[in-house]
C-alpha cells in the first residue's frame, strides 16, 4: 500500500490541507507547535475511529469541539488516496465527521476507485449517518462498461464506521481489504525505559508502538524466522560498533531479557545496562525487518538518543523499507537525517494565524537552486531557508 495524497480539513491546526504526491519515504520538518505530532495523529484518529467507533476516537482527543479547527464551521474531512499495489487503481476514502444534536457521526462515508486514467470512478461504497449502499459485483470491475449492483445497508449506530461493519463480511471485498490495511497501520511511540525490563514469556509477532515486547518478539525472529533474525543482527553490527550478538534469554524466574554481547567481553550485558542507542537502533531494526511488514511506519523524531554518525544509516534503513514495499513517515529536528534524505522527500510545516500549511522542498525554486550549488538540506534549514520551520 502506498498513500499517495492526503487531504485533512478542519483537524485542529489544519484547516485546509492537501499533501499531494507523496513519496515511499517522506521526512516532515516544522517548529514546535507546527503540527508534526498531529499530522501523524490523522492516522492514528482512523484507526481508532475502526477499531472502536467515531465517538470514542473522538472523545480520546478531547471531544468534538476541541478536535475541529477553531472557528471554523462544517465537518471534519479526511480523505487518503492510495493504491493497495503499484500497478492497481488509485483507491479514494473519505471521511466527514460532524455533529448531530450533540452527537458524533459519520456525515459521509465514501471508498472509490477509478477505473483506468479517466474511466468513471466505482463508488464501492457511499454512506450516510449510518445508511447508505455497497456494491456486490465487485468482480465485474474490471468488465468493460460494467454497471455496479448496489445494495442498500444501515448500520446498528450513526457513529461506527462502514468500511468497519461491512468489512468484516467476505462479499464485500474492497471493505474488507481497506479496513485490513488501516489496521495494519503502525504508529511508534517508541519508550526506551519500556523496551529495557524483562517481560514475561509469552508470544509476539510485530513490535508494539511502545516497543515493550522488543525481548518477546526477539525470540519470535529467533524460533520462526531464523534468517530474519540473522540480517537484524548482520545490520546491528554493522550500525553500532561492537556488538556481535543479541539474544532474548530467559531467567530462573521464567522472564525474558534481552542481552547484548560486546565482543570485547565475554560476558553479555542484559538491556538495562546498555545505552539507549543501542537498544533504539535494535528496536528499529527489528520493526524494519519484519517479515509481515506494516503498510505505513509514523514515526517521530527517530534520531533521539542516537549518535549522529548513525543516522545516515537508518535513513538507508527507511528507504529499504520503502523499497520493500512499506511507506515511512517521520518527523525530524535532525539537521542529519535531511542530509541524508532527498529533497523530493523532505516537506516543512509552517504556522500562521494559528493554521498549518505544508510545503513540499521539491517546489521551492530557490532550494532546488542551493542545493544544485552543493548546499545540503540540513545547512539548508539551518539557515532557516525552509520556510520558517527552523531547528
Amino acid at each position: 500500500m502506498r498513500i499517495e495524497r492526503l487531504r485533512i480539513d478542519n483537524f485542529r491546526v489544519f484547516r485546509h490541507v492537501d499533501i499531494a504526491d507523496l513519496p515511499p519515504l517522506a521526512f516532515f520538518v516544522g517548529a514546535n507547535g507546527s503540527g508534526k505530532t498531529t499530522l501523524f495523529e490523522v492516522f492514528g484518529f482512523l484507526r481508532d475511529a475502526l477499531q472502536n467507533n467515531l465517538s470514542a476516537a473522538v472523545a480520546k482527543r478531547g471531544g468534538f469541539k476541541e478536535l475541529r479547527s477553531r472557528g471554523c464551521d462544517g465537518p471534519i474531512v479526511v480523505e487518503v488516496k492510495f493504491r493497495e499495489h503499484d500497478d492497481g487503481p488509485l483507491v479514494t476514502y473519505q471521511l466527514q465527521v460532524g455533529e448531530r444534536d450533540g452527537r458524533v457521526v459519520a456525515e459521509r462515508e465514501l471508498l472509490k476507485y477509478r477505473r483506468g486514467q479517466h474511466g468513471k470512478p466505482w463508488h464501492f461504497l457511499d454512506f450516510r449517518h449510518g445508511e447508505g449502499t455497497a456494491v456486490t459485483n465487485e468482480a465485474d470491475y474490471d468488465v468493460p462498461d460494467a454497471e455496479m449492483e448496489r445494495e442498500p445497508q444501515r448500520l446498528n449506530a450513526p457513529d461506527i464506521l462502514a468500511i468497519k461493519g461491512l468489512g468484516q463480511f467476505e462479499k464485500f471485498r474492497v471493505v474488507s481489504s481497506l479496513r485490513r490495511l488501516i489496521e495494519s497501520w503502525h504508529l511508534s511511540d517508541f519508550h526506551i525505559q519500556a523496551a529495557r525490563p524483562s517481560q514475561e514469556t509469552g508470544y509476539a509477532e510485530h513490535l508494539s508502538p511502545a516497543g515493550e515486547n522488543l525481548p518477546l518478539v526477539t525470540q519470535y525472529l529467533y524460533e520462526h524466522h531464523p534468517a530474519v533474525f540473522e540480517r537484524v543482527l548482520a545490520r546491528m553490527k554493522a550500525r553500532v560498533p561492537g556488538v556481535a550478538d543479541v539474544q532474548a534469554a530467559q531467567t530462573v524466574d521464567g522472564r525474558l531479557v534481552l542481552r547484548f554481547q560486546d565482543g570485547s567481553f565475554r560476558d553479555p550485558f542484559i538491556a538495562r545496562y546498555v545505552s539507549d542507542g543501542t537498544i533504539k537502533m535494535f528496536a528499529y531494526l527489528v520493526l524494519l525487518h519484519d517479515p509481515s511488514p506494516h503498510p505505513l511506519l509514523c514515526i517521530e523524531e527517530p534520531e533521539n538518543q542516537l549518535y549522529p554518525t548513525l543516522l545516515g544509516e537508518l535513513v538507508e534503513e527507511f528507504r529499504d523499507y520503502a523499497r520493500r514495499g512499506g511507506q515511512v513517515m517521520a518527523s525530524t529536528h535532525s539537521p542529519e537525517v535531511l542530509d541524508a534524505a532527498d529533497v523530493s522527500e523532505v516537506y516543512w510545516l509552517e504556522k500562521r494565524r494559528g493554521f498549518t500549511t505544508v510545503h513540499r522542498a521539491a517546489d521551492d525554486a530557490q532550494v532546488r537552486a542551493l542545493l544544485a550549488e552543493g548546499d545540503t538540506l540540513g545547512a539548508l534549514w539551518r539557515q532557516g531557508l525552509l520556510g520558517s520551520a527552523n531547528p
